[in-house]
């Protein structure tokens, strides 16, 4: 073998030897890249699903409104909503929550609609657990709740038992101390036979008060659009704030069917207020990021 054809094998072999190193380097890379990848959607997994959806947090708002009569200044309210029980919502879940709004002494507690995921069968014991929790919510002058788009007629059963009032497009007059009442007006979901009428019929009644201090609890918030009644007040939940946020912006990301247009945490409509619960819940999937679970309280007061 002449010397060239020797320089030949031994550049060949360097050669070789040089892309098996440039190969090993590449798969450990590859190697690098994946485990980080795995590693970081595991945490991000773990986060949006078991942490994130179960960091039930309190947005406090105050509310001032001349209309209030003096009697009920200071006026503290607890809004529930969506708690999707059977989703990411379990009964230990339904305890904290409770407590949580017990801690803060309610005057007036309102579920707004979607108490048990759509898909989830619960069972008469976890139906008998869950309506004695949810009996232990405190307040001083009334508990209500209207039926959401998910809420089949059994939940009925459970608001009832629950110590809740189930206003089915329907209004309740709420006294304190003297003769002046607020006015709570409870409307349905668009899927659980919806009757604005009915919901309002107070102002067609001739000892109306036109200036009532009044709050109306619904469950999508688009379907302020079709209210001409006069309201300071509305509680929505529904679109859960589209479960993920755009963090800063806070702009959601999942759009809910009748709340495509009124889907943030709040919004001033000419002398009305309509606050948009974040939820408890999960619907359409099972993960939360930059929008955690809230309960909403209220504290109102005259101006």
């Amino acid at each position: 073998m002449t010397r060239e054809e020797l320089n030949e094998d031994k550049q060949n072999e360097i050669i070789k030897e040089q892309n098996i190193e440039q190969a090993k380097k590449i798969i450990k890379v590859a190697v690098k890249i994946i485990l980080t990848v795995l590693i970081f959607g595991t945490i991000f997994y773990t986060y949006t699903t078991y942490i994130s959806t179960t960091k039930i947090g309190v947005r406090e708002y105050r509310i001032k409104n001349e209309n209030l009569p003096k009697s009920f200044n200071g006026l503290k309210v607890i809004q529930l909503s969506d708690l999707h029980y059977g989703s990411t919502m379990t009964l230990k879940d339904v305890k904290k929550i409770v407590k949580m709004s017990n801690d803060r002494k309610p005057d007036i507690v309102v579920f707004t609609g979607d108490l048990i995921s759509k898909d989830y069968k619960i069972t008469s014991e976890e139906q008998e657990k869950l309506t004695k929790e949810l009996k232990k919510l405190t307040y001083t002058l009334g508990k209500y709740s209207i039926l959401g788009d998910e809420d089949k007629e059994t939940i009925s059963t459970i608001y009832n038992q629950s110590d809740f009032t189930l206003l089915n497009n329907e209004y309740d007059l709420i006294y304190k101390e003297e003769n002046n009442p607020i006015l709570l007006v409870g409307l349905n979901s668009v899927k659980n036979n919806q009757n604005i009428d009915n919901a309002y019929k107070y102002f067609k009644e001739e000892t109306h008060n036109s200036n009532i201090y009044t709050i109306t609890i619904l469950h999508e918030p688009d379907v302020i659009e079709n209210i001409s009644y006069n309201s300071n007040l509305f509680l929505a939940g529904h679109s859960h704030n589209g479960d993920i946020q755009i963090p800063i912006m806070n702009y959601p990301i999942i759009k809910h069917e009748k709340a495509f247009k009124y889907d943030r945490e709040y919004y001033k409509l000419n002398k009305s207020e309509l606050f948009v619960s974040s939820g408890l819940g999960t619907n359409k999937v099972s993960i939360r990021l930059f929008c955690r679970p809230s309960i909403n309280f209220f504290r109102i007061s005259q101006k």
